[in-house]
């Protein structure tokens, strides 16, 4: 079956009964299990097996093939799905995909141009009165000052695609469920991904897990067992595999349902290139409220956000042709081209996992199966991309044999916390967005206690009573949306539209961008050692408003990018980032270090400790840019016999730029350690004190989840 050509449209399969069947059990992993291996002669066991196919675990199976980890992954859906959902990719999930031959280069190429998303529009309608705009692109953004590549507009959907075409040149292959002839009854071998396949039961010995899954066969439901080492779900907010061992959810349930229309328009997006562009179109009349995402504009490709109150309403209420006239009121004329997609009802959270690992490390949560927030920011799909980025190379070390099994707690000490911290920044630009209509004197706050009051009171009131109830509150609530009341002319609507004003200049309103929180976020726990000189601190709280970032070279944090270019050819104009230095293709800790004695000695330790823990070390040697005489006799002689090392110089954007370890706020005799994720393990800031072997076993002990004393 061709492997890109089978991205179809969305068609799902029938939903089964859970069994549920996981429980715990005890199991020390001591060996490497990078090669499946034959169970009763029947079957074989595959080192990790990913449940959901979408963006996070397309994208964990990329990372862990890379890392040379067999991997295979289930779906329950017979098809990718075409409808738009996420699109914005922050800067952190981009310099992440850079980490994927070409993939981000693939994404810049596929979005529309920066100048068609970048501000979001309010309005009376998309032909009417504009009540305000912003833009979310500052001039820092396109300059590559704290990063080597920007923020990107891109359905999930075309994402999507791109991560086939990845995972088609690592040599993946699609098997749908009907292929009965093909796969269904062979062991899975890692590079596989079989549509149509839902997970059923989980249980687990003292060797593996076993996932059973249901698929369709000639019209009938059957079922088959895989065993696998390591089950990872990251099948999506309804989680089936986060239901089957008994997860629970926990923060704030039901926000706000909502109706998602998806429509194609070329008509429309001319209209819009043409006058108005922007990503997100705000509009409030009289007649429909709803925020628009123009997924692209070239393309006449749309999605409506419209509020949703069941039972009142039900999803009769919106049939295509019915979406049709609401998309007319939204635009304020008749569009010659509307064609409605499909129509989608969905519930807003914000809820994370009590627990991302469980079953003695075999069965972690990722992505929204983990986390579930409000779309505001963009935070869902990007923080479950980060998951994947952090996992990979724990999942790989472990694998390989690297690294116990307790490697995997620090993945929950990591990004559990992340995840809700995002929870709350995502739930505040959510009420941010929600200022905005509250100060038109249509408060979204009320309308949803209204809903409540008439939901409670359904035992009293007729079924057609409520609907009409519910109507004439919010035909009463848009009629404050009426030009005669919301103009300059008017003193009500003159003090509305100031206070409009005032909630844009201050920032106050829905934001697109927060590099403080998707650059800065820092591990506090984990797989690093924090500084025996520094006090640990919580990291600021999150605003809800864009704040700059800040580079910073903490235990934690992620590598601060500057230019370098590698030695000993200085004649080229070709440049990379300090995170082009971490390798994408294996396990592998990057040892950065200035060219000075000390350092060097640090460099030798750090690889025959390395070498102990079968575990590779790149050492960067980092040479300031006013000089770099004696570069390859220097770093040879000393780092000898070792040779996995390389010679960079900085590339300053100006005379009074910051040099590295300045950036670092660290002198030339200290050094960092980061890991393959390009979080900084270690560091020191001025020199190893005491034997540099000794110091360099306690941090890999450490980083790799060894809970045994030192010798």
């Amino acid at each position: 079956m061709g492997f890109v050509g089978f991205i179809k449209r969305f068609n799902g399969i029938n939903k089964n009964k859970h069994k549920i069947k996981a429980y715990p059990y005890n199991y020390k992993q001591s060996r490497a299990l990078s090669d499946s291996k034959n169970v009763n002669g029947n079957d074989t066991i595959l080192p990790v097996l990913i449940v959901g196919a979408g963006p996070v675990g397309l994208f964990l199976s990329i990372l862990l093939t890379k890392l040379g980890v067999k991997c295979a992954v289930l779906e329950k859906n017979k098809e990718f799905s075409q409808h738009p959902q996420a699109h914005f990719i922050n800067n952190r999930s981009m310099e992440v995909f850079r980490k994927v031959d070409g993939l981000a280069e693939e994404i810049q190429k596929s979005q529309p141009p920066v100048e068609l998303w970048r501000k979001f529009i309010y309005c009376t309608s998309l032909t009417g009165s504009i009540l305000g705009s912003v833009d979310h692109m500052q001039p820092q953004d396109f300059e590559k000052i704290v990063s080597p590549v920007s923020v990107a507009h891109l359905s999930q959907y075309k994402l999507t695609g791109l991560l086939l075409k990845q995972l088609d040149k690592l040599g993946f292959q699609v098997y749908k469920s009907e292929d009965v002839e093909r796969h269904n009854h062979k062991p899975l071998n890692g590079r596989e991904i079989l549509m149509g396949y839902e997970c059923v039961s989980i249980s687990g010995s003292d060797q593996y897990v076993t996932a059973t899954v249901s698929f369709l066969q000639e019209g009938k439901n059957m079922e088959r067992e895989i065993l696998c080492n390591i089950l990872v779900g990251a099948d999506g907010a309804g989680s089936t595999v986060r239901k089957l061992v008994g997860i629970n959810l926990k923060g704030e349930k039901d926000l706000q349902k909502l109706v998602s229309v998806h429509f194609l328009s070329k008509d429309l997006g001319q209209y819009l290139l043409n006058e108005r562009p922007g990503m997100l179109f705000f509009v409030f009349n009289t007649e429909v409220n709803g925020v628009l995402v123009a997924h692209d504009l070239i393309q006449g490709e749309f999605v409506l956000q419209m509020p949703f109150y069941p039972p009142q309403q039900n999803l009769e209420d919106f049939s295509h042709e019915i979406c049709k006239e609401l998309v007319f009121k939204l635009v304020g004329r008749e569009l010659s081209d509307i064609d409605v997609i499909d129509v989608k009802p969905w519930v807003m959270h914000a809820e994370v996992a009590e627990k991302f690992v469980n079953c003695d490390n075999r069965i972690l949560l990722a992505g929204d199966a983990a986390h579930r927030f409000p779309p505001a920011g963009g935070f869902g799909m990007n923080t479950g991309i980060q998951d994947a980025h952090n996992l990979a190379w724990k999942l790989a070390s472990l694998v390989k044999g690297i690294a116990p099994s307790s490697i995997l707690h620090t993945y929950e000490m990591e990004r559990r916390p992340i995840a809700i911290s995002n929870t709350t920044l995502s739930v505040q630009n959510f009420k941010a967005a929600m200022a905005v209509p509250a100060a038109l004197g249509l408060d979204p706050a009320v309308a949803n206690s209204v809903h409540r009051v008439i939901n409670n009171a359904g035992s009293i009131l007729p079924s057609g009573l409520q609907r009409v109830i519910l109507d004439g509150i919010f035909t009463i609530g848009r009629a404050q949306l009426s030009e005669s009341l919301l103009n300059e002319s008017n003193p009500l609507g003159l003090s509305r539209l100031a206070k409009l004003r005032s909630i844009f200049e201050e920032g106050k309103s829905l934001q697109l961008q927060f590099p403080a929180e998707d650059l800065g976020f820092r591990y506090l726990k984990g797989a690093l050692t924090p500084d025996n000189d520094s006090v640990v601190v919580s990291p600021e709280a999150p605003t809800g408003r864009r704040r700059s970032y800040v580079p910073s070279a903490n235990p934690g944090s992620r590598l601060p990018h500057m230019n370098l270019k590698v030695l000993p050819d200085l004649s080229t104009e070709e440049t990379i980032s300090t995170l082009d230095l971490v390798s994408g293709d294996k396990v592998e800790f990057l040892l950065i270090i200035a060219p000075v004695e000390e350092s060097y000695l640090l460099a030798l330790a750090a690889f025959k400790v390395a070498e102990e823990y079968k575990v590779s070390v790149k050492v960067c040697v980092l040479w300031p840019s006013c000089s770099v005489s004696g570069v390859e006799s220097k770093s040879k002689m000393a780092l000898a016999p070792w040779e996995n090392y390389l010679d960079v110089v900085e590339v300053q954007r100006s005379s009074d730029s910051l040099s590295w370890w300045s950036t670092c706020e660290m002198t030339d005799k200290g050094a960092l350690l980061v890991r393959p994720d390009e979080h900084i393990a270690w560091r020191v800031k001025s020199g190893v004190v005491g034997d540099p072997i000794f110091e360099m076993e306690r941090v890999f002990r450490i980083l790799l989840g060894f809970n045994i004393n030192l010798r």
